[in-house]
C-alpha cells in the first residue's frame, strides 16, 4: 500500500511538473509559428498519439463500447469543444506572454470546480470552502474594477473551460485516454480543414523541407498525452485529494517561469489579486487535507 502511494505521488508530481515546466518551455519555444498552427498541431498529433496508445494497449474494444453509446458521444462532443477551447486559449497565452494570466486560471480552477460540484451535483460545502469561493470571486472583482484593460480573461477562460470539462466528464464513466481519443477525433476534422487552409495560403511552418521543426511540432502530441497519463495514473493510486494538492505544482511553476524567466508584466493590482487567490488556495488545501 505504501509503495503504491509513493508511486502515485511520484507519477502525479511528474505529470504536474511536466504541465507546469516542460510543457510551457516546449510550447513557448515553438510559438513563433503562430498560435493558430500550433493549436492545430496539438489537436492533430494528440489524436494520432492516442490512436497509437490505444492500439498498443489493445483498448479498441473499450473504444467501440464507449462510442456505441449516444449519451457518451454527446457528452464527449461537449467536453471535446471545452478542451479545445482550453488548449487554444492556453497556447495563445504562452504565445503572447500571458503565462502568468494562464497560471491564475489553474490556481482558481479547483475552487471553481468545488462551486460547480455544489451547483450541479449538490455536493456539500463547508464554511472554509465557501470562504475560498468568495475570495476567488473577490479577486476577480478587484481585477475587473481596478484593472479592466488587463483583466486576465485568458486565465478565467482557462479556469472555466477546464472546470466545466471536468464537470461534463464526471457525467459519464469513461477511461480518461479513451474519452480524450474520442474528443480528439471530434476535433480532428476541423483541425485538418484549418491546416489545409494554412498550407494553401503558404503560411505553414510544418513541411518536408523543415524536418527538424516538423519533428518538434509532432511532439505536441506526446507533450499533451504523456503528462495526462502520468497524472491520471497517480489519481488511480492515491486518489483525488492528494493529487488535487500536488496539482498546484503546475500553476506555481507557470507563474515562476512567467515572472522570473519570461519577464512578464505583473502589476500591483494583479499582485494583490494573486495574494487573495493564494490565501483561498491555502484555505482550500488545508480543508482538503483535513477532510481526506
Amino acid at each position: 500500500m505504501k509503495d503504491n502511494f509513493n508511486k502515485g505521488l511520484v507519477l502525479t508530481s511528474l505529470g504536474s511538473f511536466w504541465w507546469g515546466f516542460i510543457g510551457v518551455i516546449y510550447f513557448e519555444y515553438v510559438s513563433f509559428i503562430g498560435h493558430t498552427e500550433l493549436v492545430v498541431h496539438r489537436c492533430l498529433w494528440t489524436a494520432m498519439m492516442l490512436i497509437i496508445t490505444t492500439s498498443f494497449l489493445s483498448k479498441w474494444n473499450i473504444f467501440l463500447k464507449v462510442s456505441s453509446n449516444l449519451k457518451n458521444l454527446f457528452y464527449l462532443f461537449i467536453s471535446g469543444a471545452l478542451i479545445f477551447i482550453n488548449w487554444a486559449v492556453w497556447i495563445y497565452a504562452v504565445a503572447t506572454n500571458r503565462i502568468i494570466d494562464a497560471s491564475f486560471g489553474y490556481f482558481i480552477m479547483p475552487i471553481i470546480s468545488v462551486m460547480l460540484g455544489y451547483v450541479f451535483f449538490k455536493e456539500q460545502l463547508n464554511k472554509k470552502r465557501i470562504f475560498s469561493i468568495l475570495l476567488v470571486l473577490i479577486s476577480i472583482l478587484i481585477l475587473i474594477i481596478f484593472n479592466l484593460k488587463s483583466l486576465p480573461w485568458v486565465g478565467i477562460i482557462v479556469a472555466l473551460s477546464w472546470a466545466f470539462y471536468n464537470l461534463v466528464r464526471k457525467k459519464i464513466n469513461v477511461d480518461t485516454d479513451i474519452g480524450l481519443l474520442i474528443e480528439s477525433l471530434f476535433i480532428f476534422p476541423f483541425a485538418l480543414v484549418v491546416f489545409y487552409f494554412i498550407i494553401r495560403s503558404g503560411f505553414n511552418d510544418f513541411s518536408i523541407s523543415k524536418p527538424g521543426l516538423s519533428f518538434f511540432l509532432i511532439l505536441a502530441g506526446p507533450m499533451t498525452v504523456i503528462p495526462l497519463f502520468l497524472y491520471v495514473r497517480g489519481v488511480e493510486l492515491i486518489g483525488l485529494g492528494p493529487t488535487g494538492m500536488i496539482f498546484y505544482i503546475t500553476p506555481t511553476l507557470q507563474f515562476i517561469l512567467g515572472f522570473f524567466y519570461y519577464n512578464e508584466d505583473f502589476s500591483l493590482v494583479k499582485f494583490v489579486s494573486f495574494i487573495i487567490i493564494w490565501i483561498a488556495v491555502i484555505i482550500y488545501l488545508k480543508d482538503l487535507y483535513e477532510t481526506n
